[in-house]
């Protein structure tokens, strides 16, 4: 692939990487400009793909991250309908019920403890964050919809520094879209056009960042087809410069651009004596105009190809991906990869059987403070809190081996785990989640950053309602203490409402 690739000039590369996102816009241009017609020309039925592996996330007794994946229209039929909460997500707007609005909610009160915050001698930190969510999912017929959502950030406690907009914002416009979809010749197509959340892929790669206040939208088209056994998703998109005040100050970041294209297969359910697996390849490109590496800012165009493997294995469950990086840092070549690999086992039949794991992680680094190729391999907005609950590492320049256990009973899980954190090159830094550095661990030697230490505990009081809290241990290794950085603890619990 690197070899094909400088063969043409960046023009020619670009015009290649927009080849398949035109392609998909211009055949979705029948069905965005009239859905009725897409309709009546439509072939036999489109055999569904399955929903779990759709690229919107996951749905859990209903409700999902992303809650325009919902599905409630089973609540047409009254019957099914138990209460007022119920009767908000099937709201007919016509006689025929073909036009009908759902609405949805969420509350999330949580306090946060921090003793020795960004691992430095400072005074504990109290962070506490109001999280309230409205939304409004509006289907005209089966072809067309709107949705719409706002989100209310507050904050407050003690030593709480000045918080970023994804943690305090008066008001933001999380999403703002309109879609259309439709069949023809047995495949589902569609579109989507506004501000989205779009987790299309590894948890580990693209997330919404669920951790914060504010979740993180992007800005742009999304398009897809799909078989009975096969998807395609092209995407062009760019990212969200949040704000703390309302909705005039979070804008579309132009500088930050987000584009590709993920595939999707079903595997054979007879592989492996039987299971519940997807194959994901992927090819994808990040922009950013303002890139920082050490002491250089430059532009950054950063390519992704890979693949993610994932799913159920009978008693085992996966969670596989790989991602070549290639591109370009100002005139300095980039050659990074990432490896994400999660798997458990369960130890007896049931959903309250014991489950052992284990995730093996490996970001690259290097070549950050040089001026050679740089190998620091980075997410394009991966999930931080998979390193550390209180977001204090990612997965640049690390290698990180954790075995857990997590164990159900009733509606409460309890879950634990201990990670082994080092360098993965100890001629670069250790980075914090927000992948810039911790000052001064670029000039020290050793690989060994420390290990994290932690347990959660998740009740469910019902399908809307769960309590979470959690505990983490940082204890710093040779690498942070040489640079001058501590240990850390971290207390956190939070009730969470939504309908």
């Amino acid at each position: 692939m690197k070899t094909t690739l400088l063969r043409f000039t960046a023009r020619d590369r670009a015009r290649r990487f927009h080849r398949p996102i035109l392609g998909l816009a211009v055949a979705s241009l029948p069905l965005i400009g009239c859905p009725a017609l897409a309709q009546e020309s439509a072939g036999p039925a489109a055999a569904p793909y399955p929903r779990a592996g759709i690229g919107v996330g996951p749905v859990a007794a209903g409700y999902a991250e992303a809650r325009w994946a919902e599905d409630w229209s089973a609540y047409a039929d009254p019957a099914r309908r138990k209460d007022a909460l119920d009767r908000l997500k099937f709201i007919p707007l016509s006689a025929d019920g073909a036009v009908w609005l759902s609405l949805s909610g969420e509350m999330r009160a949580r306090t946060a403890l921090t003793t020795g915050p960004g691992l430095l001698d400072r005074p504990d930190q109290r962070l506490d964050t109001l999280r309230l969510v409205g939304g409004a999912d509006l289907h005209l017929g089966r072809h067309l919809r709107a949705y719409g959502e706002v989100a209310h950030g507050g904050s407050g406690g003690r030593n709480d520094p000045n918080p970023v907009g994804a943690i305090r914002n008066d008001l933001v416009v999380q999403q703002a879209f309109v879609d259309v979809s439709g069949e023809a010749g047995g495949l589902e197509l569609g579109a989507r056009l506004g501000r989205q959340f779009f987790i299309d892929g590894s948890p580990y790669l693209i997330s919404t960042r669920n951790g914060a206040t504010i979740l993180t939208p992007f800005n742009g088209a999304r398009a897809w087809v799909r078989g009975a056994r096969w998807r395609a998703d092209v995407f062009d998109l760019k990212a969200t410069q949040l704000g703390t005040g309302g909705v005039d100050d979070d804008r579309t970041d132009d500088a930050r651009r987000f584009q590709g294209v993920t595939a999707g297969m079903v595997v054979p359910r007879d592989w492996f004596g039987g299971s519940k697996l997807f194959f994901d390849p992927f090819v994808w490109r990040t922009t950013d105009a303002d890139r920082r590496w050490g002491a250089q800012t430059a532009r950054e165009r950063r390519d992704y190809v890979g693949a993610r493997l994932w799913g159920e294995m009978g008693p085992a469950n996966i969670d596989w991906a790989v991602a070549r990086q290639t591109g370009r840092f100002g005139d300095r070549r980039i050659e990074a990869l990432h490896v994400f690999t999660q798997q458990s086992v369960s130890l007896g039949d049931g959903a309250g059987a014991p489950r052992l794991g284990v995730r093996i992680d490996y970001g690259s680094g290097g070549g950050s403070y040089g001026d050679g190729t740089l190998r620091a391999a980075v997410t394009p907005q991966g999930v931080p809190t998979f390193y550390s609950y209180q977001n204090v590492f990612g997965p640049v320049n690390m290698i990180a081996v954790a075995p857990n256990i997590s164990i159900r009973r009733g509606r409460t899980t309890l879950s634990g785990e201990v990670q082994g954190t080092w360098r993965a090159s100890e001629r670069d830094a250790v980075y914090r989640a927000t992948d810039l550095p911790y000052a001064g661990t670029q000039a020290v030697d050793g690989r060994r950053v420390g290990e994290v230490w932690r347990v959660q505990a998740a009740h469910n009081v019902s399908a809307r309602t769960s309590l979470i809290g959690r505990y983490e241990h940082l204890a710093a290794g040779p690498v942070l203490k040489d640079a001058g950085y501590a240990s850390s603890d971290y207390l956190t619990a939070w009730i969470n409402f939504r309908f």
